[in-house]
């Protein structure tokens, strides 16, 4: 087909050639917009007006800002006539000539439905069917006028339409341009499907429709969406945004002076949100998918059809970076497919927005919950109480819960990761603090999407974004639906009762206090805690829920590598598998509901004892582990002789038996004075190469006692002494 021809014809002509279209509107029962086909951007359009017929003139509103003129009523049988054009002819192609043109640009014509002029003339049809009247006066005999005259002398001889009796006054539609409150309006319709015919299209989302059979004019806005829109300037002319009139005529030429039907969803602040179905598909998701339109979340809320498929024709959109999303760039545009998704196991939970997992590849990294805020104080709580010393976990309301909740939910289990968005590193701003690069992800366990938990139990708040920003969540509809069910509900932090207040004395290092607490601690026996920090393999900060405190817990038994840490004298250089054994401990017991026993204590308040997890002790684990030594007291320990000593046997010396191998026997003969022999066979012997030798130590010990003779009583004889005795034979 070809577009429509912008030539004018000034005259009328002998033969006026046919030109085609498309019917884009019905102006009224005998005036019709016509447009060609699109190139590169919306299509020419053209008025004809039908040579020769006149029909009944529709209602119109009064002029705004005039408060003299009124509303004018339709005409009888105008709306009928413009509906049965309406119906025969919208979208449909035609062809029609063009007989004569105004000095005021108007045209006048013949249209017929279809390629040719052999197809259904339309002004015979309106005339035929009484819908208009033949011009009689000051027109040109032709056998096209004859025609019409005797069409109409058919109609009035049927009495159909304009030629029937009576007045025509039930054709007369009470259009109703207000409505006194929109909100109760749209509540009354239960969101129900609605007939309607769009008459206007103001932009690609917001439209002007006629609610059947009651002939409300509403101007209906899509939920969920926004499409580029013409800005007024202050001269009353308007600019187009990009992409503003493609998208004008993409729903233009899909939906204008269609029937339809529309949900009437929302009437926020005097505006109306809805949604219009059409057995050709959702316009909605058309607009998104095409990258006629963007997701809108003020809106989106209130869309019945699921905004989980407006979310998907966006994301379509801008994958193949259609239209508006020529430029995009998505936020994880940089990241390998193995780091956007990847299973890891939760090590730590900090705060209530992030967590620490451990990768397949034994790499340590922290993830933040995408688009969710954490508990947090503002205004005169925040500077409440300075000289106190602040702890977040317990001082801000709902914190505490926050973290319990993932903490037994996530901690030492395997999660999906699905990274949303990469959020740049802040400097330092007035009154707000600096933040380095946060990766934001999206994670679930066992289906579960974690951040809507938190959220949908009133533990974190949605953060609310700024229309043309893509960095958030995935799954961020769900996320504002479970806000707001936590909302209706009153959970957590939008709950109207008082919030819970923790006090939890922190003992650690305060050396009185732990005295007076060590007493209560030894004859509870086994006390549950919460491994709340990790200093070293052997140092540990404990959370005790019944006692309500936290304090300093070493582990008996054992001596670890320690760790570096900062001494007054310097930084303390770390020992040896230090970091290992941080690494296993933390791995075992960081955050994890243990058992202790508690000993003793330390100069410094730090108290000692056995630490159990799931029946393993840690002191035994690190030694098994290669990862500490065993310490001197812990032989002492009442834990070691209750279990590892309790059923202790000492086993007896086995006599060792030295087997050596048979060697061929050598004689070496030595002389030697035999002094003795006793009654068992066995004889007593002195080396004769020696004999000298003995002969002088005799001699020397002889002169010694002569010279010094020993006083009795004066020496008392001890084990390992060397000393000298006269004996005789025989006593």
């Amino acid at each position: 087909m070809a577009s429509v021809s912008a030539a004018a014809q000034t005259a009328p002509a002998q033969s006026p050639p046919l030109q085609r279209g498309i019917v884009k509107m019905v102006l009224s029962g005998c005036a019709i917009i016509v447009r060609g086909q699109p190139r590169g951007g919306p299509p020419p359009e053209r008025q004809i007006n039908l040579s020769n017929i006149r029909a009944g003139a529709l209602a119109r509103r009064a002029a705004q800002g005039q408060p003299d003129t009124k509303d004018t009523p339709d005409e009888p049988w105008a709306f009928q006539a413009r509906e049965f054009l309406r119906k025969k002819l919208i979208g449909k192609e035609v062809c029609f000539t063009v007989e004569n043109k105004t000095s005021l640009g108007r045209e006048y014509g013949m249209v017929y439905l279809g390629k040719d002029s052999t197809g259904e003339n339309i002004a015979e049809s309106l005339v035929s069917e009484g819908l208009a009247t033949v011009r009689r006066e000051g027109v040109k005999a032709n056998p096209e006028q004859a025609r019409l005259s005797d069409l109409e002398d058919q109609a009035k001889a049927s009495k159909k339409g304009l030629w029937s009796e009576g007045a025509g006054t039930h054709t007369i539609r009470d259009i109703k341009y207000t409505i006194e409150n929109p909100r109760n309006f749209v509540d009354s319709l239960h969101q129900k499907p609605v007939n309607a015919i769009i008459e206007h299209v103001r932009d690609g989302s917001v439209v002007r429709a006629l609610l059947l059979p009651d002939y409300y004019l509403v101007t209906v806005m899509l939920s969920g969406i926004k499409c580029p829109t013409f800005k007024r300037e202050a001269d009353g002319t308007e600019t187009p945004e990009p992409f503003a009139a493609e998208a004008k005529f993409f729903t233009e030429s899909r939906l204008l002076q269609r029937d339809v039907q529309i949900i009437l969803e929302s009437c926020p602040n005097q505006i109306i949100l809805g949604t219009i179905l059409h057995p050709n598909g959702n316009i909605t998701e058309l607009l998104l998918k095409e990258g006629f339109a963007r997701c809108v979340d003020w809106s989106m809320a209130v869309y019945t059809q699921g905004a989980e498929k407006l979310r998907a024709a966006e994301r379509s959109a801008k994958e193949r970076k259609v239209r508006i999303w020529r430029d995009y760039v998505a936020p994880t545009a940089n990241l390998d497919q193995k780091d956007r998704q990847f299973v890891a196991k939760v090590m730590q939970v900090v705060n209530a927005d992030a967590m620490v997992v451990k990768l397949n590849s034994g790499e340590c990294k922290t993830i933040h919950l995408s688009s969710i805020r954490p508990p947090r104080i503002e205004g005169e709580e925040k500077n409440k109480d300075k000289d106190k010393r602040f702890r977040p976990l317990y001082d801000i309301p709902y914190m505490f819960e926050a973290r319990e909740f993932l903490r037994k939910k996530l901690i030492g289990k395997k999660v999906n990761v699905t990274v949303d968005y990469i959020r740049a590193a802040t400097g330092p701003g007035e009154g707000t603090p600096a933040f380095p690069e946060r990766t934001c992800a999206t994670v679930t366990i066992g289906g579960i999407n974690i951040a809507e938990a938190l959220v949908s139990k009133g533990l974190a708040t949605v953060i609310r974004y700024r229309q043309d920003d893509d960095q958030r969540s995935s799954h961020y509809d769900e996320l504002l639906a479970a806000e707001a069910r936590a909302i209706k509900n009153g959970k957590g932090l939008h709950s109207k009762k008082e919030v819970p207040i923790h006090r939890v004395a922190d003992i650690s290092g305060e050396t009185q206090k732990a005295k007076q607490f060590l007493p209560f601690l030894q004859r509870a026996g086994r006390s549950e805690a919460v491994v709340e920090y990790v200093f070293s393999g052997s140092r540990l900060k404990l959370y005790m829920p019944k006692e309500t405190c936290l304090i300093t817990f070493l582990l008996a038994g054992i001596e670890c590598p320690r760790s570096s840490r900062n001494m007054p004298g310097g930084m303390q250089v770390a020992e040896p598998f230090s970091d290992e054994a941080m690494l296993f401990t933390k791995e075992l017991v960081l955050q994890r509901e243990v058992e202790v026993e508690v000993e003793s204590m330390d100069k410094a308040g730090n108290f000692i004892g056995w630490l159990h997890i799931e029946g393993v002790n840690l002191s035994v684990a690190l030694v098994e582990n290669a990862l500490s030594k065993v310490h001197f007291t812990a032989e002492r320990s009442n834990w070691l002789r209750l279990t590892i000593w309790a059923n202790y046997e000492e086993k007896p010396d086995e006599e060792v038996v030295h087997l050596s191998e048979e060697k061929e026997r050598v004689a070496n003969y030595r002389p030697v004075y035999v002094t003795e022999i006793a009654d068992t066979l066995h004889f007593y012997a002195q080396d004769v190469e020696t004999g000298s030798q003995l002969e002088s130590l005799m001699e020397t010990m002889r002169a010694e006692i002569a010279a010094q003779p020993p006083v009795e009583g004066s020496y008392s004889a001890r084990r390992g002494d060397y000393c000298l005795a006269k004996f005789a034979d025989g006593e």
